[in-house]
Formats: structure tokens, sequence, C-alpha cells
């Protein structure tokens, strides 16, 4: 039987415009006005914008040049990696330091379970003075939302932006739910949604009262998970969050080489399929590990933090700079490898202050290509002739560990 644990208590929070608030706590003379954060040249592509800037139709992931066009007086600031990863992880420690379990979603939206802490202090009374604290030490607007399960605390957070609070009680989940519009649906993209209006459905009360067989039939299973949600029903747990959370892939040789040029074309290839699954699992990565080793069975690493991102050309760089840090003896080597760690759900968003138009296209055809032929459809120059599944005896790979997740 369906049903619903009205018992949990899941907070929802979500930082507000994250990547604007942090560049107006530098500048103050930002607030209340239309800003734009991602690539400033024309070529450029919008990260996020300010509420202000949303009035006139702009949204993340928009050429820059057409953003412009739709608001000539925006004010368009670059964006600073480093400050926003910064911040995301100063809030990390705050939520750690309050809460039993904990889930960083992204690097701005966290969930929290605090089901069972109402015998000792209340939820609701928890979680506000969890965001009071998070705003006075940082400065920082941020929402939530506490309701039952996740999917009803984020569309709840939704609804108390910005720089607001909502509590949806246990048994309400539907009525709540019920007089927004569809779209307001995790789930429901702009495909989706534009099905769901031909089929004349506007609200999710429209949804609520359809049979989930009819929803399964239009739209498959996602058609049930959406009916789901939409008659708030969600018993997905929070995840707890660890930074040991990784993805990798390393490959041993069938002879030992010294060969830079050759090693480095094959690391080209590991850091790009992984990227693409990163990209895939609408993941980023915020550390990178190189592992080499030697003739002699010696084996070592080096790892570095950079700011969250899942942009090919960023994390290729990281790494072959990490190889020639850590490339020192100039021995054969037996195994080269590599690790993506401290993951976070998320799009690759804060790569767009790099990214131009024309680099976002190439990505997301790519994705596509590999999505449809395999992981090896389309390779950058650097990397072509390197497989990393089978033995070939071109390239000396003779057993590659798959991409492993820890």
């Amino acid at each position: 039987m369906i049903g619903n644990n009205s018992n949990r208590q899941i907070v929802h929070l979500d930082l507000d415009s994250f990547f604007v608030s942090v560049e107006r706590l530098k500048n103050s003379s930002l607030n209340g006005k239309p800003v734009l954060v991602g690539g400033t040249g024309n070529r450029g592509v919008v990260a996020s914008c300010s509420y202000e800037a949303r009035t006139f139709g702009i949204h993340s992931a928009m050429p820059m040049r057409m953003a412009r066009q739709l608001c000539p007086h925006a004010i368009v600031v670059r964006g600073d990696h480093e400050q926003y990863s910064h911040y995301s992880d100063i809030i990390t420690d705050m939520i750690k330091e309050t809460v039993p379990v904990y889930e960083k979603s992204s690097i701005d939206e966290f969930y929290m379970d605090l089901t069972g802490m109402d015998t000792f202090f209340g939820s609701y009374k928890l979680a506000t003075e969890l965001r009071h604290k998070i705003i006075k030490e940082t400065g920082l607007p941020i929402s939530f939302a506490l309701s039952s399960n996740k999917t009803v605390s984020k569309v709840g957070t939704g609804e108390a932006k910005p720089n607001g609070f909502k509590e949806i009680p246990g048994g309400q989940e539907k009525n709540f739910l019920a007089p927004l519009s569809v779209k307001k649906i995790p789930m429901v993209g702009e495909k989706t949604y534009h099905l769901l209006r031909n089929m004349g459905v506007e609200k999710v009360k429209t949804v609520q009262e359809m049979p989930v067989q009819l929803m399964e039939q239009v739209l498959g299973d996602n058609g049930t998970s959406i009916w789901r949600k939409a008659n708030g029903i969600d018993n997905s747990p929070v995840e707890p969050y660890s930074e040991r959370k990784s993805i990798s892939t390393e490959c041993t040789f069938d002879k030992d080489t010294i060969d830079v040029a050759h090693l480095k074309s094959i690391l080209i290839s590991m850091t790009e399929k992984l990227t693409f699954q990163l990209r895939s699992e609408q993941k980023l990565t915020a550390c990178v590990t190189i592992k080499i080793r030697y003739s002699d069975f010696n084996t070592y690493t080096i790892q570095s933090h950079l700011p969250y991102t899942a942009v090919d050309h960023v994390l290729i760089d990281k790494a072959k700079e990490l190889f020639d840090k850590l490339y020192q003896k100039r021995m054969l080597i037996r195994l080269i490898g590599i690790r993506f760690s401290h993951l976070v759900h998320g799009s690759f968003q804060i790569g767009l202050f790099d990214t131009t138009v024309e680099q976002l296209q190439l990505y997301q055809a790519m994705d596509k290509l590999r999505k449809r032929f395999g992981k090896d459809a389309v390779q950058r120059a650097g990397g072509l002739g390197v497989t990393l599944r089978d033995f070939n005896p071109f390239n000396g790979i003779r057993n590659s560990e798959p991409l492993n997740k820890k």
C-alpha cells in the first residue's frame, strides 16, 4: 500500500541566489540591483542571477549576450570559485555541529533529518535557530521548510523564498501542494510540464486526482514518481554526507613505461571519462587525487582541493599539474590512477564562469553522443587511442579498474 510517514521531520535548506549573495557581501552597492554572475564577455554564460534579474526572464545557463539584451542595465560579475566554495564549507561545518544527520545535496542546498528531536528541543525551533545563526555569522540569506519528507520540504522552501521559512505539518502535505503549479514538483522539467499542460494539467491537485495508472501510461516510471510526489509521498532517506564519497579509475600497464607523453594521454582520457560520469550523475567534485605506482611497487599519491566543478578542461589541467608534481623519480611506471572526491549533487553551474557558450554547447553535444554510443565515442586529441575497457596492445593497457564509487 502506498503511504507516507508523517512522523518524520525533514528540513530542506537552500541559500538564496547563493553566488549573487556572496558577491553582495563583498560589494553592498549590488544590493537591490539586477546582477548576473558568470562569464563577463558576450560569449560567456550566466551561472547565477539575482531575483531582480529573473524578472526580466533571465536564468542560469543562458548566454550572457541574450541576458544583456533582456536587461541592458544588469551588472555583470565574473564570479569567484574559491569564495563560493569557502562559504559553502563554512555553512556545512555549522550544520554538522548542530544536527545528527544531514545531506549536502549541492554547493548551496542541504537536507536535515530531525526525526525524534522534538523530544529534546523542537525540530522547527532548532531549524529556525540554525537559520538565524547562519545569517548572523555569514551574512547570507537562507530559506528552509520543515515537513515529513524531502519532496514537500524542497517545494516548501521554494514557496518560502526569498529568505523565509515554512512548516508543513504532518498530514497536510497534499493540501499544501494542491494549489501549486505542477511545475513546482521535482522531476517536472520543461518537456514534462508542456506535456502535462497539453493534457490540461496545470495544478498539482489535478495530478492528485488522476489515477496513478494513467500517469504511468503517459510518462512511464517517471509518471508514477511524479504522481507520488504530487501526493506528498516520498520515503527517500536523508543520505549522510561524507567527504570520502568518490569515483575513481586506474590503469595497470602490460609493460612498465617512462613515456610521459603517453602517460598524460591516458590521464586525459581517464579524466574525461570520470568528468562525464560526474555530469551524468549531476555531481561536482572538490578534490582531485593522482596515484602513481612505480616498477618497484612503491605507490605515491598527491591531492589538491579546488572549487566544486564538473568541467573537463578545469579537471584535466589540475590532473596534469598534479602528475607533474608527483612524477619526480623518473622511474618506470606500472600503474596510474585518478580519483575525484568530496562529491556533492549539482549541475556544473559553478564552472560556467570559465565556460563560453560554445564550450557549454560542446560539452552538451559530447555528453549526448557518449550516452548514445558509449564513453569512448568522443575523445580529446590528447587522449585519442586510449580505451579504458579492453586490452589494447597499442597503448599497453592491460587491465583498467572500472569507474569505482567508494
